[in-house]
């Protein structure tokens, strides 16, 4: 499926749709993983516990909102993709992040979760049909489709993965 026109999404995540470079969404995953993979296992235990600024996440609270959103993006996909048409709640970042315990997480375990949750989410949008990538629904009060949330996924982590290079590392 080619990337979505940003008629079709909510304004704001075109700044994560336009970071993904690939046309389609399996070839963005596929390309995606080796990258991110590279990048999580080369940072230390020591070096996870870090935030550039007080009141900033640390890096373990970053990859742990990856983790969340991810699976938040994935599940909306779902309901979309099965053509169920109650409207999906937003989420507060910060407090999932206060709530998440990362800090007190081992950084491999993390990474594990991180890589673990992105195959899933590979694996189902590689099972939707064309019709079920272009399913709509509602999410946080905006119409999108399960392809819309596919690249937004991707595109996240490219977003959180310069945030990672840029401040962090």
């Amino acid at each position: 499926m080619p990337k979505p026109s940003p008629a079709t999404h909510p304004s704001y995540f075109s700044r994560y749709i336009s970071q993904v470079p690939e046309e389609d969404l399996s070839v963005a995953f596929k390309k995606q993983l080796p990258l991110i993979t590279t990048v999580l296992q080369s940072i230390s235990e020591e070096k996870s516990n870090y935030a550039y600024a007080p009141g900033k996440w640390t890096i373990k609270e970053l990859l742990q909102h990856m983790i969340d959103t991810e699976r938040i993006f994935a599940y909306r996909s779902l309901c979309f993709a099965r053509k169920d048409q109650n409207a999906l709640p937003g989420f507060n970042e910060n407090e999932y992040a206060a709530n998440s315990n990362a800090n007190q997480r081992i950084w491999a375990a993390l990474v594990e979760e991180f890589l673990s949750v992105r195959k899933t989410t590979e694996i189902l949008f590689g099972s939707f049909t064309e019709d079920a990538l272009n399913s709509s629904g509602i999410a946080n009060n905006n119409p999108t489709t399960a392809l819309n949330m596919g690249f937004t996924a991707v595109g996240h982590v490219y977003h959180h993965m310069n945030v990672l290079k840029e401040k962090y590392l």
